[in-house]
C-alpha cells in the first residue's frame, strides 16, 4: 500500500464492533440466550459433550465471547508455555559486558533489575517477545513474561506486583496506539509514571510520534534487530528508576 504495506487499525473499529454486539444482543431473545448458556454450563460441569449445547447457543444468538466466558468459568483459562523457561542460556562471550552492566544497575537499584515483557491484545505472534525475554534473562535480569493475549490491566497488575523497573510491550496486531495508551493511562492511575515503557512492533513513523507523546521511552521496529543494543537501552532506562 501507500504506507509501505503497514496496516494500522483505526481506533474506531473497537467501538463500532462493541456497538454492533450491543445491537445484536438487544434484538435477540434474551431468555433463550440465557437458557442456552445455562445448558452449556451444565454440560461442561457434568463433563458431557458440549457440541449440542454449543449449537443451541449459536441458534439462540449467543456471542462467541459469551460462549467462551461461560466455559472459562468452568474450566479456567489455558496459558500455553511461553518457551522462555526451557530455552538454554546463550553462551555468547559478547554478553559479558551486558551482564556486568545489569549487575551494576541491580546494585544501584538495590535488587535484581526486573524487566516485564507484555503481549497485549489479540496478537499471538510471540517469537520476538520471547527472544527479548530470553536475552534479558541470559544477561541476568529478572524477567516477567506471562504469555500472549493479555489485557492492559493484567500487564499493569503484573508490573506493579513484581515491581518492574522497565516494561516492554510487543504488539504486532496494528493496535499499538490504543493498547499502549491504555497501559500508560493505567500506570498513571497507579502512580507508576516513573517506570519506563518500551514498545516493539510494526509501527509506522507517524504512530511512533503518537507513542512518544503518551510517554513511551523507546520504540523498536523490524529494523532494530540488534538484541544487545536493546538490552543496553533497558539497562540504561532502569538506571534512572527509583521505586
Amino acid at each position: 500500500g501507500e504506507a509501505g504495506g503497514v496496516i494500522t487499525v483505526p481506533e474506531s473499529v473497537e467501538f463500532e464492533q462493541v456497538a454492533r454486539l450491543k445491537e445484536w444482543r438487544g434484538k435477540r431473545d434474551a431468555k433463550a440466550a440465557a437458557s442456552a448458556l445455562g445448558e452449556l454450563e451444565r454440560a461442561a460441569i457434568e463433563d458431557r459433550n458440549i457440541m449440542e449445547a454449543s449449537i443451541a447457543c449459536a441458534k439462540a444468538g449467543v456471542t462467541t465471547g459469551e460462549w467462551g466466558a461461560t466455559l472459562r468459568e468452568v474450566f479456567g483459562e489455558y496459558r500455553a508455555p511461553t518457551g522462555v523457561g526451557k530455552t538454554p542460556a546463550s553462551g555468547e562471550v559478547t554478553l559479558d559486558d551486558l551482564r556486568a552492566k545489569v549487575k551494576a544497575a541491580s546494585g544501584k537499584l538495590g535488587r535484581t533489575l526486573t524487566f516485564l515483557v507484555g503481549k497485549p491484545g489479540l496478537d499471538g505472534h510471540s517469537n520476538g517477545a520471547e527472544q527479548i525475554a530470553v536475552r534479558a534473562r541470559d544477561i541476568g535480569m529478572d524477567v516477567v513474561y506471562e504469555g500472549i493475549r493479555l489485557t492492559p490491566a493484567e500487564i499493569v497488575d503484573a508490573a506493579q506486583a513484581q515491581n518492574a523497573h522497565v516494561i516492554g510491550l510487543s504488539i504486532l496486531s496494528g493496535s499499538h496506539v490504543p493498547l499502549v495508551r491504555d497501559v500508560m493511562a493505567l500506570m498513571r492511575e497507579r502512580g507508576m509514571d516513573a517506570v519506563p515503557v518500551i514498545v516493539g512492533g510494526i509501527i509506522p513513523e507517524a504512530d511512533e510520534n503518537i507513542l512518544r507523546q503518551v510517554g513511551v521511552a523507546r520504540i523498536y521496529t523490524p529494523k532494530d534487530f540488534q538484541l544487545n543494543e536493546i538490552m543496553g537501552d533497558i539497562v540504561e532506562l532502569a538506571g534512572g528508576v527509583s521505586l
